[in-house]
């Protein structure tokens, strides 16, 4: 099937367009991992994007519903170099090109992926369209540069209704912008009693479900959209104990008085090195974001920077004591990837006992 993806400065790249026929556009993005191809595409993170894999091979193991972070794919296409047409793993339920059709998401292979990703290195990340069932480039480019962010991304990925998963430990308030299956199996793996509220839950709603904490979770989009995730991390500052992951650390930024900017092209990836500024170790993270705090304008918002990329600088960890606040930009629960930072979630339960 004929398929051409289009960028806005330009370029049109064409290939062998599967799963769904048709026009799709979004934000060009990549991610670095040779693995875990299953959790990227079902991570909420990714809504708006289009997402691209740097490892040339993608689909060898198949498709397991077992490793979804959501109900389904979020990711608005998929570009690869190559996919592969027969995997082999003994728990694989479906290919990758079924699981795109089924999911009615488009999908580009047969392109120079490395050309792509040096381009998004160098120039930063771009709006682009894709045609499926098409090679008509000068269109594909035409929709990606009259494309637009939606600023409306965590609306779509939030859950509709609260939800609990019991557990006997502190009841832990997950404000839902878009939070991965396994920030909640983490959670309850350690007995928590878990609520999930919608990303548009008040403050008080919040505080009627008598939390010990409140943990805001990653999603997809700018910041600074999530404006009642602000408000409430703000009314809740000195009054509940407020973790973040991702999105939600960079929310604490903002509700603290912080600023944040868009990244040239994100962190995407399994093997990102974070220092702890205050034991001195290293860890190996996983991460997805586009956006960070501006660690310039953390200085007087009373927050600490506790942890930076090794690579770039960015912040990648927060908290004030007295006020009871504690984020991370990097990705605790990942999985598959680096476990190195799982203690995140044994830190909050035990703050929320001891705060």
């Amino acid at each position: 099937m004929k398929a051409v993806l289009g960028l806005e400065d330009g370029t049109c790249v064409p290939g062998e367009g599967f799963g769904r026929e048709g026009t799709t556009l979004g934000e060009l993005v990549f991610a670095t991992p040779y693995t875990g191809y299953e959790e990227a595409l079902t991570d909420p993170s990714y809504k708006g994007q289009i997402l691209l894999f740097t490892y040339p091979l993608i689909g060898n193991y198949g498709v397991n519903d077992a490793n979804f972070q959501s109900d389904g794919i979020k990711a608005e296409a998929l570009v690869v170099r190559e996919k592969c047409a027969h995997p082999s793993h003994p728990r694989f339920k479906r290919s990758l090109d079924a699981f795109l059709t089924d999911e009615k998401i488009s999908g580009i292979a047969e392109v120079d992926t490395r050309m792509l990703t040096i381009k998004t290195r160098t120039y930063g990340t771009m709006r682009s369209a894709l045609i499926v069932g098409s090679d008509d480039g000068e269109r594909a480019v035409e929709l990606a540069k009259n494309s637009r962010p939606d600023p409306l991304l965590v609306e779509k990925v939030t859950c509709r209704q609260p939800y609990e998963i019991k557990g006997s430990g502190p009841r832990v308030v997950v404000m839902d912008f878009g939070a991965k299956r396994n920030i909640i199996n983490s959670l309850a793996r350690r007995n928590a009693y878990v609520i999930v509220v919608p990303a548009n839950t008040s403050y008080e709603a919040i505080k009627d479900y008598k939390p010990d904490v409140i943990l805001l979770s990653n999603g997809p989009g700018d910041p600074q959209d999530a404006k009642n995730g602000i408000s409430v991390a703000r009314q809740a500052a000195g009054q509940l104990p407020v973790f973040g992951i991702c999105l939600g650390h960079q929310i604490i930024g903002l509700a603290m008085g912080a600023s944040t900017y868009k990244l040239k092209f994100g962190h995407r990836g399994a093997n990102q090195p974070v220092i702890d500024l205050i034991d001195k170790k290293v860890y190996i993270t996983s991460q997805n974001h586009g956006y960070a705090v501006d660690p310039k304008s953390v200085e007087g918002t009373g927050l600490q920077m506790t942890q930076v990329n090794a690579n770039d600088g960015t912040v990648e960890g927060m908290k004030n004591d007295k006020m009871r606040i504690m984020s991370v930009q990097y990705h605790p629960e990942a999985s598959p990837g680096p476990r190195d930072t799982n203690w995140f979630f044994d830190t909050l339960l035990k703050k929320a006992g001891e705060w």
